[in-house]
């Protein structure tokens, strides 16, 4: 879970990795990091002592360890996390020395691409909800809606609905490729637009299969 610390606008999860949202910084911007299996913790612990700003979503999940269930928690995507920096070259280079990276999403400093604001927003909005999210199949198509009340009012994604007063809100990472989901209320969510795009049936089957 994160933190919020409102005289630093400081992020800080359970962990000590750091999300920093500064209205002072406009040259800085979040970067997906992809690293090597099992390496986010080290990776970030790296990062932040070399000033960088990291933020490394976590969500709560069982494990069994000597025949007893714990709580525990993991990555929300497994092999990343976030870097916000004024990424210029000496900061890159220094970047990717660090042991665990494989290198920062897009390939090479000359394409690197930031990630949307918007999207680490939602993502924060998830962490600090501490609801039960699972992932799902990567989507960019279908009905983009908005939760009205509760701990996510405000947030915003993809809405597929599973039964008549339920369904999955379905939040996208589009740099990682990568999407997770929280259970809502389908009364609870308004359209965003009413020339929102409706996902195609198909598409819907797909990512009920991959859940379930």
């Amino acid at each position: 879970m994160l933190l919020v610390d409102e005289s630093t606008s400081r992020l800080t999860n359970q962990r000590g990795h750091t999300a920093v949202q500064s209205e002072d910084e406009p040259d800085q911007a979040w970067y997906a990091v992809w690293l090597r299996s099992h390496h986010e913790h080290l990776v970030a612990q790296q990062l932040s002592a070399k000033g960088f700003h990291t933020f490394l979503p976590e969500i709560p999940t069982w494990s069994t360890r000597l025949g007893t269930k714990q709580a525990v928690r993991t990555p929300m995507f497994p092999g990343y996390l976030f870097v916000r920096d004024a990424m210029d070259k000496e900061r890159y280079i220094n970047l990717l020395k660090v042991r665990g990276i494989v290198r920062v999403l897009e390939a090479g400093w000359s394409r690197l691409t930031p990630v949307p604001d918007e999207d680490i927003d939602a993502i924060q909005q998830i962490v600090q909800a501490d609801v039960p999210v699972f992932p799902h199949a990567h989507m960019s198509h279908g009905d983009r809606v908005r939760v009205l009340e509760g701990p996510l009012a405000g947030l915003e994604g993809i809405f597929v609905q599973d039964k008549p007063s339920k369904g999955r809100l379905v939040v996208s990472v589009n740099m990682l490729g990568r999407s997770v989901a929280v259970e809502v209320d389908g009364a609870g969510v308004e359209a965003c637009s009413s020339g929102a795009t409706r996902m195609g049936q198909d598409a819907i089957d797909r990512s009920n299969r991959y859940c379930r």
